[in-house]
């Protein structure tokens, strides 16, 4: 069964959307962050994936007391990414109530420094963010492209003992207009053994069980549910 796990993307404290990671799209979808997660938990929701947009535009943790809120009023097992640059920014994500975070831009610009931080909390700790444009891997908040093709940055960290992994496909993110599903059946059929969350795209139950189908083992999204396009009364097959 596939993991699924909705989205709460933080702006300001309030739960908004980008596309493609423009923060021109930005809409705000609730003042409260924290009452979506209580909704997402009231229907068998185990698992939250939260992003500091604000973080990752400023190069640091921006809205931990968001998170620290999510995590007081929830059981969510809460993974948070954005802005995590630097050991203060990783102490405060967890500290704030993260159960895990995810690590995009320090593993391309600083790999000595996620090295470290894989030491130091364990691989079971961190998420490795693959976002990926044009089959290159892209950074601070999808602003820059770097140059690491997706395959072999993988293989670096897999062989580092990574096994948790989000893959964001920017071309898809926000659309509305499915997954980059053979993508992932790609990535899979590479390294059997990860945990590979898909992420960008996902528009209808149909998308969620297609990638079920391709042996996917877990999914964000968070769009689709916001405008409608999935009801939560839906997702429940996919949470017993």
């Amino acid at each position: 069964m596939i993991e699924i796990i909705p989205a709460i993307d933080i702006i300001d404290g309030k739960c908004v959307r980008l596309t493609q990671g423009d923060y021109g799209t930005k809409k705000v979808y609730n003042e409260d962050p924290v009452e979506v997660a209580k909704m997402f938990e009231s229907y068998g929701i185990r698992r939250l994936h939260t992003v500091d947009l604000d973080g990752a535009k400023s190069q640091h943790v921006v809205n931990y007391k968001t998170i620290e809120k999510i995590a007081d009023h929830t059981s969510l097992v809460i993974d948070f990414g954005g802005g995590i640059k630097s050991d203060e920014d990783i102490d405060i994500a967890f500290s704030s109530g993260a159960s895990l975070v995810t690590i995009g831009s320090v593993a391309v610009k600083n790999p000595d420094l996620f090295n470290k931080w894989l030491d130091r909390y364990g691989a079971e700790k961190i998420i490795l963010g693959a976002d990926v444009k044009n089959g290159l891997i892209s950074i601070n908040g999808w602003k820059e492209e770097g140059n690491d093709k997706l395959m072999p940055f993988l293989k670096r960290y897999t062989d580092k003992g990574i096994r948790n992994v989000l893959c964001t496909d920017i071309s898809k993110d926000g659309m509305l207009q499915g997954p980059a599903t053979e993508l992932y059946k790609e990535i899979m059929a590479e390294f059997p053994d990860m945990h590979l969350i898909a992420s960008g795209g996902v528009s209808s139950i149909d998308d969620l069980e297609a990638l079920q189908n391709a042996g996917i083992p877990a999914v964000v999204f968070g769009k689709a549910i916001y405008e409608g396009k999935i009801k939560m009364e839906e997702l429940s097959r996919f949470n017993a």
